[in-house]
């Protein structure tokens, strides 16, 4: 799944900063991109400790490795200045000046200022301190009206590969159809990043008309919402699960359906139904989840899990390095 977006990234040599440059797990993976020549780590922290900590693990930071530290950083009025801007009326430069003590904060202003390509973090904490600094510093891209998260189920099944895409399962609480629509074009463009060609089912406990309730009315005016945007991949809803996957449930289901029996990206009422379902299929069907990938900023920032791993630190610094 990966081959192509390293072969890109490698022509590209794009740069991602690591909010926690301290951390075993973020060092081992910086030092296997830099190795491989897939990006260009830049890690945050004070430049002894991020050195000590790399030869304590066994991966020293190699030449080529930037590390900056936040407490010692030359072009901070520059930042400080630039922030207050972005912030103005809400921060002033003091507000700002202490926030940007803070890695999340400070990297992400380096990512605003185009002195680094993209983001990742949240490996010590949590998805709101990714969120916040992303939704105050880079903002949303024009068009756009929320961030919104997207997970990539992949496996490999009889020498084949299977991938979906699932969203919202980490973000929005319990999104509008308008949020729905958006939700659902973002998802698209983040599944052809994985070389999936979109065809987007709106999930729900009712297909097509066969059921009633407030969600099922929901996810139906989400479809008017996404027709009327008039979308370049197939999208169908409201449908169940099954109809929306099963060839031969589709069949009796959704008959004329252009999804149905073929969805490959799938999006949820709300989070609930959003973080159950994409678990139930990591843990049950054993597939590997890739995210929360964060979609409609206007860079590319994303957020660890606290319970990561080297290889997973690895794999989400080239999905989010391709995203550009």
């Amino acid at each position: 799944m990966f081959e192509k977006m390293i072969e890109l990234l490698k022509s590209k040599q794009r740069s991602l900063v690591f909010t926690e440059g301290t951390d075993a797990r973020i060092l081992e993976a910086a030092h296997r991109l830099h190795k491989e020549k897939i990006l260009q780590p830049i890690l945050l922290g004070n430049p002894d400790e991020v050195r000590a900590a790399g030869e304590k693990c066994g991966f020293p930071v190699d030449d080529g490795i930037e590390i900056i530290d936040p407490l010692n950083y030359s072009d901070m009025e520059a930042m400080v200045s630039m922030m207050a801007e972005l912030r103005k009326g809400k921060d002033d430069e003091a507000a700002c000046r202490a926030a940007l003590r803070k890695s999340n904060y400070f990297g992400t202003m380096l990512v605003k200022m185009g002195k680094a390509d993209a983001l990742l973090g949240g490996a010590t904490y949590s998805t709101a301190d990714t969120v916040r600094p992303a939704l105050q510093i880079i903002k949303t891209k024009p068009g756009n009206k929320i961030v919104s998260s997207c997970f990539i189920l992949h496996r490999r099944k009889d020498d084949a590969e299977e991938l979906y895409a699932m969203a919202d399962c980490a973000i929005n609480l319990d999104p509008n159809e308008d949020q729905l629509a958006e939700i659902a074009v973002e998802t698209a463009k983040t599944a052809r990043v994985f070389s999936i060609d979109p065809r987007v089912a709106l999930l729900s406990y009712s297909t097509l008309g066969s059921g009633k309730g407030e969600s099922v009315e929901k996810m139906r005016r989400a479809m008017d919402k996404l027709k009327a945007l008039n979308p370049d991949f197939p999208v169908d809803g409201e449908l169940q699960f099954d109809a929306a996957f099963s060839p031969e449930v589709a069949k009796t289901k959704a008959s004329g359906s252009l999804v149905a029996g073929k969805a490959n990206t799938f999006i949820f009422p709300n989070i609930d139904a959003g973080n159950i379902g994409y678990k139930i299929a990591q843990r049950l069907g054993g597939f590997e989840a890739y995210g929360p990938i964060l979609q409609g900023l206007n860079a590319p920032i994303n957020d660890l899990s606290r319970g990561c791993n080297a290889d997973e630190v690895y794999k989400m610094s080239i999905i989010t390095a391709a995203l550009i």
